[in-house]
């Protein structure tokens, strides 16, 4: 990690801690800007409230030097905002992908691919991705696969997406052996998280994203979390709420800076998967879309919470505060009913942080701390899925 980088995250850490940003009770209008940096590029998250006109001139700037634009907008963000998108997408042609994870498929990838062919962008072409995670995840592996590489920017809709899934880099799409299992890494070349977009939100979709906030504390910030025990974020509108995406920004790039393509053994990159490997489990065997992401991965902290009290390292009482957390934002903590536990586990090895045809699992070692470990008895993890409602 670069000085400025762990200075920038240990000082914003200190300010939680000292109380300097304690209420945030004014909202901030200005625009926030945060650098992502990897071993070959580096590229910025734009974060405010109203940032169309900062988009429309970078992308009338690409359009000057020759760029092709293309967009791909989710169904309900084009019905919501549809003047905006006239406004401020620099006239680039529309895809329309309807809303919800099961556009996020090889079928969408491969209608994705004949778009760009047929609006004839070159390889200095750029995509647009304007949505949440489905259409942002769709659009990256799209922009890199579509002659091996073209540019895209991030224009991320969601909650959930704007703390997560924007940044980074990974793109992909499902298939039915399990989720991300065909994708790429390819970083865009801007973000903009326009925290205006979070107010046409169910309110649903918004606190689906809160459980990715959540987690941010869980594996990396302790003082974070305890703020959100004490007063839950619940509605866009908060005030807090440029200053907890800015955050979580900030300790995703840390951790990409340090491992870009997940290759650490331990640790690394794998740490964002907190309670992933139950919550992927989940939706792949209830079918995509029954759970909303965030509501999955809800359930799978709190049965990563509670492997990582089995295996010694957190008390019982921090699996409690774990679990009261996600039920004071109004997240699901268990099943709504019980999944096949042989599918279950079989859906688990699908998981890419299998290795040598081995679990492994991100666990914390405290709360404000992940660590991955291998070698955990099946009937260990078994036992576990039955504390969030799998049957016998």
């Amino acid at each position: 990690m670069r000085p400025e980088v762990a200075f920038r995250l240990f000082s914003w850490a200190l300010r939680f801690r000292t109380g300097e940003i304690q209420n945030l009770n004014t909202t901030v209008s200005q625009t926030r800007s945060i650098k992502v940096e990897t071993d070959r590029e580096s590229y910025p998250i734009y974060i405010g409230s109203g940032l169309g006109e900062q988009l429309k001139a970078e992308l009338w700037s690409l359009r000057e030097k020759g760029a092709r634009l293309a967009a791909f907008i989710d169904s309900k963000v084009l019905a919501s905002h549809g003047d905006w998108v006239s406004e401020n997408l620099g006239g680039a042609s529309v895809y329309e992908v309807p809303s919800g994870e099961t556009s996020k498929n090889l079928e969408r990838f491969a209608d994705a691919m004949d778009f760009l062919a047929s609006e004839n962008l070159d390889r200095g072409g750029v995509a647009i991705a304007v949505g949440g995670g489905v259409v942002g995840d769709l659009t990256g592996f799209a922009a890199a696969s579509y002659l091996r590489g073209i540019r895209f920017i991030q224009v991320p809709t969601t909650l959930l997406s704007m703390v997560d899934s924007s940044v980074g880099g990974k793109t992909g799409v499902n298939i039915s052996a399990g989720k991300n299992l065909v994708g790429a890494f390819h970083q865009p070349i801007s973000v903009y998280a326009d925290i205006a977009m979070l107010d046409t939100l169910s309110h649903r979709e918004f606190i689906s994203g809160m459980a990715e906030v959540i987690k941010y504390g869980l594996i990396s910030d302790a003082a974070f979390f305890e703020k959100l025990e004490r007063k839950p974020l619940t509605r866009p509108q908060d005030p807090r709420m440029a200053e907890v995406v800015e955050h979580n920004c900030l300790i995703k790039a840390a951790v990409v800076k340090a491992d870009e393509k997940e290759k650490a053994f331990t640790g690394g990159r794998a740490i964002l998967n907190l309670g992933h490997t139950f919550g992927h489990a989940i939706e792949n065997v209830a079918g995509y879309g029954d759970y909303l992401h965030g509501e999955a991965i809800a359930i799978g902290m709190v049965a990563a919470a509670r492997l990582s009290s089995e295996l010694g390292y957190i008390p019982q009482e921090d699996v409690e505060r774990t679990k009261a957390a996600f039920d004071a934002h109004g997240l699901p903590t268990e099943l709504k009913e019980s999944l096949p536990m042989a599918d279950l586990m079989g859906a688990m090895y699908k998981d890419k942080k299998v290795a040598a045809g081995k679990l492994r699992f991100v666990v914390m070692e405290r709360i404000g701390k992940a660590i991955t470990q291998g070698n955990i008895d099946t009937s260990l993890i078994e036992k576990i899925w039955k504390t969030v409602g799998v049957g016998g």
